[in-house]
C-alpha cells in the first residue's frame, strides 16, 4: 500500500474537495466549446439541436393562428386529374392563368402571386405566352417567379437580369452577404415576354438544412454580384403597401443584423437567411394553416359559372397559385410537416413579416452563458446535496423546466434558444462533480483506513494491521504451500537514549529508524511498529537464509547511519533483530512471533547490534 502523509491530507483535505468540485465545472464548459470547433461535432450537435426546434414548433404550433387574408389556390392531386381530363394535358394553357389574373383583380385580390416558372415551353402556344405576359404587366399587383441555380453554364449561359429586378442592401452589420450558401451562378429564367414588361418577379429558392428539412429562408439571392428579393418578400411588401403602410424602396440591415421594413424586422442569420415560424401542418393535409381552394373548383367558377367559390371571396386577400400535389415535385420538409407545399413556405414568410413573429436566434454568447449558470448551478446542487437521488431529481427538473422556459420563449418572443447543449452541460457537470465525489471519498476512505492501520509517529503500519497480515500469510501460505519470513527488531539500549537525550530525540530515532527498514527491504514487505521501539517486517515469499541476510543487511544499514537528533546533534544508535519463517519455526502467528522475540532475545544476550539465532 501506498504510504500516506496522514498530516499532509489532513491540512489539504477540504482545499482539494473545492478544487476539484471548482475545476470539474470550470471545465465542463470549456471543454465542450472546445469540442465545437470541430467540425463535425458541431454539425452533430447542430443537427440535434435543429431537431428540438421542430419538437418546440410542433409544440407552439397550435397555439398560432395563420392571416385570414392568404389565401391558396392549390393545384392538388384533383385539380390535377381535372386538368388532365378536360384539357388533355399539362401544364395547362397559359392563357388560364391569364384568365386567372382578369378574374382575380374583378374581385379585388389585394396581391396575386404565382409560384410558378413561366420557363420556355414547346406545349405553350405564342398566343398563351404572350396573353398572361400581358395580364402580368397589365397589373402592379401581379407577381410572378424566376429561380437560380448552380447549372453549369456549358450547359446553360447564364444571363443578364433587368436592372429593375435588382436591389440596394446597406449592409450595416456583420451579415456575410458575400457568403456562398446566398449566391449563385447560374438562372433558370421565364419567358422573355414577361421577365421584360414587369419588375414584379422574385426568386422562390428554398434552403434546406442537412437533414433535408427547410427551417430558414432565403429573403435575398446573390447572382452576378447583384441581389434580389424573394417572391414572397415583394408580396408581403406589395400587401402592406397596398395598407398604406410605409416600406422602402431599398433595403437596409441594421447593425442587429435585421432587415429593417417599416415598423416591421427580418432577423438575418451571419449568413444572410431568416427562421421561419411555423404554422403548423399543411392546410393541404389537413392542418391548421392556409385555407386551399383547389384549382378546379375556381376553373368551374370562372369558366362553367359555378358558384364553387363564394363571390367576393379574394376580395382584398393575398392569391398565392401553387403546387400541393406529389406528383408535380413541389414538396418540402418543415420542422411541422414532412410532406409540405413549397408554396406555403412562401405563405409562411408572408404570414412571418405581417405578424412581425420570425424566429430570432440567441448569439453563441447567450448561449454559453446559459451553459456555465447552469453547469454551477447542478455542479453547486451535487456539491451541497448529500443524496444522491435528490440531486438527481433536482437535475432532471431543471433540466424540464429549462426546456419549458425556452419552449415559453419561442411562443411568447419568437426566441430560439439553444437546449442541447446546455442539457449536455448540465449533464456532465453533474457527472463531473460526482467523479470528483467518489475521488474525495476515495481519498477519504484511503486517510481513515490510513488512521487504522497506520502508526502517526513512524508512518509505519501499526500493531493492528500487524496482526491482520500475520494472519492472512500464514493462511495465503498454507493455500499455496509457500513461505514467509517475520523480522522483529528492537532498537539497543532506547530506554537509556531517552533519559539521556530527551523524548523528542527518541521520536526523532523512531521515525528515522523506520526510513531505514522501508529503504532496506521490497515494496511487497510489510514495516510495522509494533510497539514501543520495537519494530516488525513481514517478508513475502522469503525463506530463513534470505530473510537472516536481509535481516542483516538493516542491523548494518542502522548501525552505519548517524541519526539527528534535537539540536542538531548526531548520534549512532543499533539495533538487534530475531528472525522466524514459516512453517519451519512455526505454524501459527503467535508461534512465529514466539521464535522471533526468543532470536531477538538471544542477540541481546550475545552483545546487540545483531541477528539472533536459537539453533
Amino acid at each position: 500500500m501506498k504510504d500516506i502523509d496522514i498530516n499532509e491530507t489532513l491540512k489539504n483535505k477540504i482545499f482539494l474537495k473545492y478544487l476539484l468540485y471548482s475545476v470539474f465545472i470550470i471545465l465542463t464548459v470549456k471543454i465542450l466549446f472546445m469540442l465545437l470547433q470541430i467540425p463535425h461535432v458541431m454539425n452533430f450537435f447542430n443537427n440535434i439541436e435543429n431537431q428540438t426546434f421542430d419538437v418546440r414548433q410542433n409544440i407552439i404550433a397550435k397555439y398560432k393562428k395563420v392571416n385570414p387574408d392568404i389565401k391558396i389556390i392549390s393545384i392538388d392531386d384533383a385539380s390535377y386529374e381535372y386538368v388532365l381530363d378536360k384539357y388533355g394535358e399539362w401544364p395547362v394553357k397559359r392563357g388560364i392563368y391569364a384568365d386567372l389574373i382578369e378574374y382575380l383583380e374583378a374581385q379585388n385580390a389585394s396581391v396575386i402571386a404565382y409560384d410558378l416558372l413561366f420557363v420556355k415551353s414547346l406545349k405553350s402556344s405564342r398566343e398563351d405566352d404572350l396573353k398572361l405576359a400581358k395580364n402580368i404587366s397589365k397589373y402592379d399587383n401581379v407577381f410572378t417567379s424566376i429561380n437560380f441555380d448552380n447549372q453549369d453554364a456549358a450547359l446553360r449561359k447564364p444571363v443578364d437580369l433587368p436592372e429593375y429586378l435588382k436591389v440596394k442592401i446597406d449592409n450595416e452589420s456583420d451579415v456575410d452577404l458575400a457568403s456562398p450558401a446566398i449566391h449563385f451562378d447560374n438562372c433558370r429564367v421565364i419567358i422573355s415576354e414577361i421577365l421584360n414588361n414587369t419588375p414584379n418577379i422574385g426568386h422562390i429558392n428554398a434552403i434546406r438544412e442537412d437533414d433535408g428539412i427547410i427551417r430558414n429562408f432565403l429573403p435575398f439571392a446573390g447572382y452576378k454580384s447583384e441581389y434580389y428579393p424573394h417572391l414572397a418578400l415583394k408580396v408581403a411588401m406589395k400587401y402592406l403597401q397596398n395598407k398604406n403602410e410605409q416600406v422602402p424602396a431599398d433595403f437596409k440591415i441594421n447593425k442587429n443584423g435585421d432587415v429593417v421594413i417599416g415598423e416591421r424586422t427580418i432577423p438575418l442569420s451571419h449568413f444572410g437567411t431568416t427562421i421561419l415560424n411555423w404554422y403548423g401542418p399543411s392546410g393541404s393535409n389537413g392542418g391548421h394553416t392556409f385555407e386551399y381552394v383547389p384549382f378546379w373548383k375556381v376553373l368551374k367558377t370562372m369558366y362553367d359559372e359555378e358558384n364553387l367559390v363564394p363571390k367576393d371571396y379574394f376580395k382584398g386577400k393575398i392569391v398565392y397559385l401553387g403546387t400541393s400535389t406529389t406528383s408535380l415535385f413541389d414538396i418540402k420538409s418543415v420542422p411541422t410537416d414532412k410532406l409540405f407545399p413549397g408554396v406555403e413556405t412562401h405563405t409562411t414568410f408572408v404570414n412571418n413579416l405581417l405578424d412581425n413573429n420570425f424566429i430570432r436566434r440567441v448569439p453563441p454568447l447567450v448561449d454559453i452563458l446559459v451553459c456555465m449558470f447552469l453547469s454551477l448551478f447542478i455542479g453547486l446542487i451535487a456539491v451541497r446535496t448529500k443524496s444522491t437521488i435528490l440531486s438527481s431529481l433536482v437535475t432532471i427538473l431543471t433540466g424540464v423546466v429549462f426546456l419549458f422556459i425556452s419552449t415559453v420563449l419561442m411562443h411568447y418572443f419568437n426566441i430560439w434558444i439553444g437546449v442541447i447543449l446546455p442539457l449536455l452541460s448540465m449533464a456532465i457537470s453533474f457527472t463531473g462533480v460526482y467523479i470528483a465525489k467518489y475521488i474525495l471519498k476515495s481519498r477519504d476512505f484511503e486517510y481513515t483506513y490510513a488512521l487504522a492501520t497506520t502508526d502517526g509517529l513512524t508512518e509505519l503500519y501499526n500493531h493492528r494491521y500487524f496482526q491482520e497480515q500475520m494472519i492472512h500469510h500464514v493462511e495465503t501460505s498454507k493455500r499455496y504451500n509457500s513461505e514467509f519470513s517475520l523480522i522483529i527488531i528492537d532498537i539497543d539500549f532506547f530506554k537509556k537514549f531517552n533519559d539521556n537525550y530527551g523524548h523528542q530525540s527518541g521520536d526523532a530515532v523512531l521515525k528515522q529508524v523506520a526510513q531505514v527498514l522501508k529503504k532496506n527491504v521490497r515494496a511487497t514487505d510489510i514495516v510495522c511498529r509494533y510497539g514501543g521501539e520495537e519494530m516488525t517486517i513481514i517478508l513475502s515469499n522469503t525463506g530463513s537464509k534470505d530473510a537472516k541476510t536481509t535481516a542483516q543487511k538493516i542491523c548494518d544499514a542502522v548501525a552505519n547511519k548517524p541519526f539527528k537528533l534535537a539540536n542538531d546533534i548526531e548520534k549512532n544508535v543499533t539495533i538487534s533483530l530475531g528472525v522466524a519463517t514459516y512453517p519451519k519455526d512455526g505454524q501459527t502467528p503467535q508461534d512465529l512471533i514466539k521464535y522471533a522475540d526468543a532470536c531477538l532475545y538471544k542477540a541481546k544476550e550475545n552483545g546487540r547490534n545483531q541477528v539472533g539465532s536459537i539453533e
